[in-house]
């Protein structure tokens, strides 16, 4: 059901007054890519060096999200579509907060991903997405959950990579090759 009997309420500070008081410009960096590629590394990495320059920061994990917020949802099409379309309200919200919003979320979809984008682009919020790449050889190699031995033996359903699509970013911002660097050259 539809909320309609809403009204968006202002706060005592506009985007560019809060700005200008913590001197700092949010943004949101969107991490990709399938399980075990990379991208919690990365993002958490990240996360650390950036608080380390006193730039304000937060990580939002896949599925640290699915424990709280997203424990609702499954992993079907419909499911995921909608984890992404929650993460993504998050994320503008903590950017216009000045923060730098980290998301590390596989988000399989081009379509949810560019949806994401223009929820932030219609806010005027940055949005920088960043393709965490590894060859499937290498993620099923990684596999630090046993999550692709399981999706092979069918124990989960509708595992990214194996039963069900990725869809790798056409034109990411940044595109790291995980298997080709290390976590610092991956930050940098």
């Amino acid at each position: 059901m539809v909320s309609t009997n809403i009204t968006w309420h202002h706060g005592a500070y506009t985007r560019e007054e809060r700005q200008k008081e913590l001197n700092q410009k949010g943004l949101t960096i969107w991490f990709t890519g399938l399980s075990a590629s990379g991208k919690s590394t990365l993002a958490s990495a990240l996360e650390q060096h950036l608080i380390s320059l006193k730039i304000a920061a937060y990580r939002l994990d896949g599925d640290n999200i699915r424990f709280g917020l997203n424990k609702d949802l499954g992993f079907g099409p419909a499911a995921r579509t909608e984890n992404i379309r929650r993460i993504a309200e998050v994320a503008k919200l903590f950017a216009d907060s000045t923060q730098i919003a980290i998301t590390a979320f596989i988000s399989p979809y081009i379509s949810d991903r560019e949806s994401a984008r223009e929820l932030h682009k219609q806010a005027n919020v940055p949005f920088i997405e960043v393709f965490a790449d590894a060859p499937l050889s290498v993620v099923e190699e990684r596999d630090p959950k046993g999550l692709y031995k399981k999706a092979k033996s069918g124990e989960i359903k509708e595992f990214t990579g194996i039963s069900a699509p990725y869809e790798a970013p056409l034109n990411p911002e940044i595109h790291i090759h995980t298997d080709k660097v290390t976590i610092e050259e991956g930050v940098e």
